[in-house]
């Protein structure tokens, strides 16, 4: 997929959504977001951790609440409502995000957040990992110090680990590593060479278009957020799945990646992800494209906006 890496110049218009669209919009993510969330926030509640579901709350910063409200994203117009909170202004005949005050304070990261996403989507596909980045975070690691210690795991991780070279190429992984694991990994990363290692076949850049969602918001609409949170707990199941935990109580069948059968569904698994990754991908560059013109338009002042009716 190629990617522009420069802005196209485009008439930026405001789309207005009619009173009945946006609440049904805003029911729907409600919704949906509310099937997703219902166990954990039950557990939450409980005081009753999850190996596997909690990272998304807790790796993620996005609470369930928010991710739960829903927004239409900037340059939209709600019709008929005063605005529903501190992020949003009023214009005439309803209410829209304030995405002038929004942008002036967040240029430099959805540049950043671009760069990233631009970079990841121009290179190949690497599936050669085999999901030991876990393995790596267990490895001659003492017992008390396991993260998930409360679960069993099902083999020794130290001969997987030592059995050939490991191949991670996100540093959010890496820096998990245990201090013996990380000379082990093909190239040393560091924060700084993020942008020259991301690529679409890795797990948790894939997992990671949900940061890049949440942190867009309000400036996204919320069904994309919500897309990428789908995609994000799919694959955490096979992220946990693949790793030395042995979680078969909770309903997670290991997929056994010290074998080769194991790997070859672990790929099969990879490719797939990487796939419905692609287009989340582009959208979110789409969006970063979008809103960096809004920025440039008149300082990001809703007067930059030309309107236009609910689109067919």
């Amino acid at each position: 997929m190629t990617i522009p890496r420069s802005l196209p110049q485009r008439n930026l218009r405001a789309i207005r959504l009619a009173a009945d669209e946006w609440r049904r919009r805003r029911a729907d993510h409600e919704a949906r977001v509310d099937r997703l969330v219902a166990d954990h926030v039950a557990r939450r509640r409980a005081g009753v951790k999850h190996p596997v579901v909690d990272f998304l709350f807790t790796y993620y910063t996005n609470r369930p609440g928010r991710l739960r409200r829903w927004h239409p994203g900037a340059g939209v117009i709600l019709a008929d409502t005063e605005p529903p909170g501190p992020e949003y202004v009023a214009v005439p005949g309803g209410a829209m995000v304030d995405h002038a005050g929004l942008l002036a304070r967040r240029r430099g990261t959805i540049g950043r957040i671009r760069e990233l996403l631009v970079a990841t989507a121009g290179r190949p596909g690497r599936f050669g990992c085999f999901g030991l980045h876990e393995w790596a975070m267990v490895y001659r690691q003492p017992p008390e110090e396991i993260r998930h210690r409360a679960w069993p795991l099902r083999t020794d991780p130290g001969p997987v680990v030592e059995a050939g070279p490991l191949r991670c190429t996100h540093f959010d992984a890496f820096r998990f590593f245990t201090e013996p694991a990380r000379p082990r990994n093909e190239v040393w990363l560091t924060r700084a060479d993020q942008v020259a290692y991301e690529q679409p076949g890795c797990l948790h850049a894939n997992m990671d278009l949900y940061r890049w969602a949440y942190e867009l918001s309000p400036l996204v609409p919320s069904e994309l957020v919500a897309d990428c949170f789908e995609l994000a707990w799919d694959i955490r199941a096979v992220d946990m799945q693949a790793s030395p935990y042995d979680l078969s109580a909770l309903g997670y069948e290991p997929i056994p990646v010290e074998t080769p059968a194991g790997r070859a569904e672990f790929t099969r698994r990879q490719r797939e992800f990487a796939d419905r990754a692609a287009p989340l991908r582009a959208r979110l560059i789409a969006e970063c494209d979008r809103l960096l013109e809004l920025a440039a338009a008149e300082g990001g002042s809703p007067r930059a906006l030309s309107e236009v009716g609910t689109p067919a």
